[in-house]
């Protein structure tokens, strides 16, 4: 598979562009022409030194959730502390940060001071971005709890921004723009300490999963409004039920409980993949599953986190059985 450098979208072996972009998978050398792929330094054919190939600009409209984590009175940590123990406080700060974001799939856009934003849903898109956002926040929380001296605020704001293909965030160049940032940096900083505020758009995309406790609006710089927000409590230990009923899926659904059924009849595991394009109803579908275990008095539900890229779901009823999906996005 060839890999686009822009978009990240995994191309046939035969691709010259990216299906997704556009953007140039084969380059071609101007010394002897060989093919050479676009991030290769030098040719594989004659060694000459490759002139870097940049894909043409372009954007396009995305709903997606953008995090926002700061440090809490890192300035006058920093006026005590020396800077080589400012250093060692901080480094494995910004370490743990980026690997939790980049687990649950998020793009860490920039680090601001110490203060890092990260974005969900851009490049990758899956269809628990939200879900992942607030997971990556509360296990940031939940580490800096146990460090010495680290506190943090964060927030988590879904809505729609303009995306930058092709941007280099690793050089500096910003991916994002739009309200859905602004409005995530304000009430980051509004947050309590180590605390984490969401807004509206997060908060019903992801409260069957999370729990939270609605909070006094923000009055957030710039906005005519104040912005209703909610704080993040943890997570729920069952899914809850849909305040919708599931229309057009009754055929799937069936086929998800026959499976059920035979995991009880013949103590055994069965494997169902749900595949789909994002927002099609994979999630919604497997809710639906794990109620109707969570209605068998004899049955034991686990989920793992989505950083696993792996959800199972296991029935016990007079023996040990198993059912299990896997993530939306595989």
């Amino acid at each position: 598979m060839r890999t686009c450098p822009s978009c990240r979208r995994e191309n046939a072996d035969t691709a010259r562009f990216c299906v997704s972009c556009g953007t140039a998978l084969v380059v071609a050398c101007s010394e002897c022409g060989a093919e050479v792929p676009p991030d290769a330094g030098f040719c594989p054919a004659c060694g000459a030194p490759v002139t870097p190939q940049h894909a043409p600009a372009g954007e396009e409209r995305k709903v997606v959730t953008v995090l926002f984590a700061d440090l809490v009175d890192s300035t006058a940590q920093a006026e005590r502390l020396d800077p080589e123990d400012m250093r060692g406080l901080v480094s494995p700060y910004f370490t743990r940060v980026r690997a939790e974001l980049e687990s649950f799939g998020g793009t860490v856009e920039k680090f601001i001071g110490d203060a890092v934003m990260a974005v969900f849903g851009a490049p990758t898109v899956h269809e628990d971005d939200p879900e992942r956002a607030v997971r990556a926040a509360l296990e940031i929380r939940d580490w800096a709890s146990q460090q010495n001296e680290l506190q943090v605020r964060i927030a988590v704001n879904t809505g729609e921004a303009l995306v930058a293909l092709g941007a280099d965030t690793g050089a500096g160049e910003g991916m994002v723009s739009g309200d859905v940032v602004n409005t995530a940096s304000r009430l980051q900083t509004a947050a309590p300490v180590g605390g984490i505020l969401v807004g509206e758009t997060t908060y019903r995309a992801t409260t069957g999963a999370v729990e939270y406790r609605e909070v006094t609006p923000v009055e957030a710089k710039g906005k005519r409004e104040p912005v209703p927000v909610w704080e993040v409590v943890g997570l729920r230990e069952q899914a809850d039920r849909a305040a919708t009923p599931l229309v057009g899926r009754g055929p799937e659904l069936s086929q998800l409980l026959d499976a059920l059924a035979r995991v009880r009849e013949e103590r055994g595991p069965q494997l169902v993949s749900l595949v789909g394009v994002p927002g099609i109803g994979k999630t919604r579908l497997a809710r639906e599953l794990v109620l109707a275990i969570q209605a068998d008095p004899g049955a034991v539900a686990a989920r793992a986190l989505p950083s696993l890229r792996r959800r199972h779901l296991v029935h016990r009823a007079g023996g040990d059985g198993a059912l299990g999906r896997r993530h939306p996005d595989e």
